[in-house]
Formats: C-alpha cells, structure tokens, sequence
C-alpha cells in the first residue's frame, strides 16, 4: 500500500491581502509547493473586493489541486468594523474550499504560532524565520503568504485529529 502525499492549502484570510499557501504533507517530511496573496484594493467596494478574493482562491485551487483545507480563526480586536470586514472575508476563504469538496480545518492564531514557533505569542518575523526552517524552498514575498504557510504547516501537525472531528460532526 503506497502512501499518497497530502496537498493542504493554508489560508490566512484578509481584506486586504489574503494569504495563501501549498506544501505537501509526506509522513513527517513537508514540502513547499506554491504560496502568495490575493490583493484588492481599498477604492474597491467591499461586494467588489469579496469577489476578488473568491475569485483568486479559486483559481489556486483549480491550479493546484489541493486535498485538503486550513483557515485562520479570526480574532476580535477593538475596532468591530474591521472584524465584521475580516469575518466576511473568512467567509469567503472557507466557502470557496468546502465548495470545492474539500474538508476545511479552522486553527486559532496563537495554536499555529506554537505549531510552528513553539510559543503561542510569537512575532511575525519569528514565523517567517521558521518557515525558512520548515520549508527550505519557500521564499513567500509577503507576512500573509508566510502566515498562509504556517497555517498549511499547522494543519500537516493536526490534521488527523482536525479531519476525525470534522467528520463527526
């Protein structure tokens, strides 16, 4: 019985920039496949934007196939607006994937920094020092890509627990 590598796509939702990232998940060996960001633009309308980022998710997923998803939780800041904003986005990075067939897996920021830093409050430029590690052949030009890749690497770690409770459900 030969053992297929698992291709997950790490998405870390943003209005702004919405990260994304590819590796594959062979046993404990992780590999880079692909990362970036879906950009808009703040002159945009928010429906305009949205769409945007439907629309390059989707494109990802129909360039590179992936078997599986991951999604970063949102967290509540102060400004309610821009959490409703960041929330609508999320929407979209987890519709686009379940819409594709694949299992989406939701991850907490501070649970991917421990995955990948080892410590649940870690700094940006230390997830991106340790993607470097992890990943090599990685070279993700922005902090949402990087951030896109961890979350790929987070769902690699816990996957198996993360597809069990979604098939409970």
């Amino acid at each position: 019985m030969v053992r297929q590598p698992i291709r997950i796509l790490g998405i870390d939702p943003g209005l702004r920039r919405t990260g994304w990232g590819l590796i594959e998940s062979d046993g404990n060996r992780l590999i880079h496949v692909a990362c970036g960001s879906v950009e808009t633009s703040e002159r945009d309308t928010l429906g305009a934007r949205l769409v945007a980022i439907h629309d390059g998710l989707i494109a990802v997923i129909e360039k590179y196939s992936p078997h599986e998803a991951a999604v970063e939780n949102t967290f509540v800041n102060t400004n309610a607006a821009a959490t409703l904003k960041l929330g609508q986005a999320r929407g979209i990075a987890m519709l686009v994937p379940a819409r594709a067939g694949l299992t989406v897996a939701e991850y907490a920021p501070n649970l991917v920094k421990k995955t990948i830093v080892g410590a649940g409050h870690a700094e940006k430029a230390q997830i991106r020092m340790m993607i470097g590690v992890l990943l090599p052949k990685a070279d993700p030009q922005t902090e949402d890509a990087a951030d896109a890749l961890a979350i790929a690497i987070c769902h690699a770690h816990h996957r198996t627990s993360a597809v069990l409770k979604a098939a409970a459900s």
